[in-house]
């Protein structure tokens, strides 16, 4: 059964992260292999206009009424516990993608406005992945892969030990190939507030035991996810980089869509 949760927003989730068993990738442990495009973190108001620019139109093509509330960046962008990954073109700086990245140590996850998780998951130190979008253009699936992979390495980095998301059909697809399990494997597709209510699996990546479960499957992203430096993939040091409050603006909006 699934509970409709009301969290207590104020509640300080101040737990102690557990550090990385991998420790941080180097060009020293691994062959480096360069990107036609950065990924990197948000730190400033044009950083998030771009991002923001690439959430609300992924958005309209599938959801445009909700996509209208997307027109302006959010209040979570500025929350703690929060940053956002922002993909630009080496050619001529143009944003390809974005992912927000919500750790729960703060307050609960976005999507607990829809759900209450289970015990066993609610005492974890668990990140999730939201407002994920690329441009519709050749190469999209690449910067999607990317992203998940700086999704992965952050989690590494700051010792969070699940990953969360929360996956439409057929999206849901490419999660389960990934070997992400479902939260709720009786509930089906749930309406989750914070994106439209549209009905979306919740599913979960243990992060500490992902390179051995990609390894035991032959996984065809095993290398590229474990056993490849990327140096465009940019996410600074441990410490979490916020967006300051006052970067929440305006922007025009381009063609843009869903990677999946």
């Amino acid at each position: 059964m699934i509970h409709h949760a009301t969290p207590d927003v104020s509640t300080a989730y101040n737990f102690n992260t557990r550090p990385s068993p991998y420790g941080s990738p180097t060009a020293a442990n691994w062959p480096e292999e360069l990107l036609p495009f950065t990924v990197r973190l948000v730190r400033n108001e044009e950083d998030l206009n771009k991002a923001v620019q690439i959430r609300h139109a992924a958005y309209a093509r599938h959801l445009p009424t909700f996509a209208e509330t997307l027109k302006t960046a959010e209040t979570d962008d500025a929350e703690s516990g929060v940053v956002v990954l922002l993909a630009e073109s080496k050619l001529d700086g143009s944003p390809l993608g974005t992912m927000r990245i919500q750790t729960n140590q703060y307050k609960p996850l976005c999507l607990e406005q829809s759900i209450e998780l289970p015990a066993w998951l609610r005492s974890r130190s668990l990140a999730e992945a939201t407002r994920l979008g690329v441009t519709n253009e050749k190469g999209g699936r690449l910067v999607t892969t990317v992203l998940f992979k700086a999704f992965y390495q952050y989690c590494l980095k700051t010792g969070v030990e699940w990953m969360i998301v929360t996956a439409r059909a057929p999206v849901d697809r490419t999660y389960d190939r990934l070997l992400f399990t479902d939260v709720f494997p009786d509930a089906g597709y749930i309406p989750i507030h914070h994106v439209g209510n549209l009905p979306h699996r919740v599913m979960s990546f243990n992060v500490e035991t992902a390179e051995d479960r990609w390894t035991q499957v032959k996984h065809p992203l095993l290398g590229f996810m474990c056993n490849i430096f990327h140096p465009d993939i940019e996410l600074g040091s441990q410490q979490l980089h916020h967006i300051p409050s006052n970067a929440l603006s305006a922007y025009p909006t381009h063609d843009i869509r869903l990677p999946m």
